[in-house]
């Protein structure tokens, strides 16, 4: 049988070389405003500690429950001494960043440039826009000590993922996971149970990774129990292991 093979070009090997040296220029450019999105969210969120990431849904009006909720919550944790992290933008971002922003602490949007539906809301103390997402969900990752999620959609459900996935893993430390909305959540919370685990995809005890409270008091109690009983200092080792996120 003959070897099937396929020829794929170097950029060097480009024969135009004005192709090759636009091609060139283009993803070197790309690469420093990576890079350039990675040291502003270091620089400007370094000092916000302790702090917690709220997700959620882009698509909720202010008279909605869950916004009104969120803000309770934002403001709350907020009083508590906790600077509050959203996506920037509106809906459950924008209840999260008002409800820190009437608080004592710190209001953190993490804007995204996208074509539709996201646009920065006025609620922000320290505002940083990102055009990929990639880097945007690390500084979301990195400089929170607990996440708040409230109902939400695709965005809402990969940045839970991602956040699970790197704790169940050990790429980023044990802090509190806390779904907001039991008739919202309950589903997929059994789903997870009965097909995930009951299949064997992950460990029965990676379900307590997740804690589903619905009362704005309780999701902050929980949160300074788990802190009680856990050092809200990263150490060494986990300062570490974000590194690599």
């Amino acid at each position: 049988m003959e070897e099937n093979r396929k020829r794929i070009l170097k950029l060097r090997q480009i024969a135009e070389g004005e192709r090759a040296t636009a091609l060139k220029a283009r993803e070197s450019w790309h690469m420093f405003t990576i890079m350039a999105e990675f040291i502003e969210s270091t620089e400007r969120l370094s000092g916000v500690h302790p702090a917690v990431t709220i997700f959620g849904s882009a698509r909720l009006a202010p008279d909605h429950p869950y916004y009104l909720q969120c803000v309770d919550v934002a403001r709350r944790l907020s009083d508590a001494g906790f600077a509050v992290i959203s996506g920037g933008g509106p809906g459950i971002m924008e209840a999260a960043n008002r409800g820190a922003f009437e608080g004592t602490s710190a209001s953190v949007g993490l804007n995204i440039e996208l074509p539709h539906e996201q646009k920065t809301n006025p609620w922000q103390n320290i505002s940083l826009t990102f055009r990929h997402f990639f880097a945007r969900k690390v500084a979301f990752v990195k400089y929170a000590d607990a996440y708040v999620i409230f109902p939400g959609g695709f965005g809402t459900m990969d940045e839970l993922s991602e956040v699970l996935t790197l704790i169940q893993t050990g790429k980023s430390r044990h802090i509190p996971v806390i779904l907001v909305g039991s008739s919202f959540w309950r589903g997929l919370l059994d789903w997870i149970q009965v097909q995930m685990a009951g299949s064997g995809m992950i460990e029965p005890g990676d379900l307590n990774l997740v804690q589903l409270i619905d009362e704005p008091a309780n999701i902050v109690e929980a949160i300074f129990a788990f802190y009680e009983a856990h050092d809200i200092e990263p150490s060494d080792e986990e300062r570490q292991r974000m590194l690599y996120l």
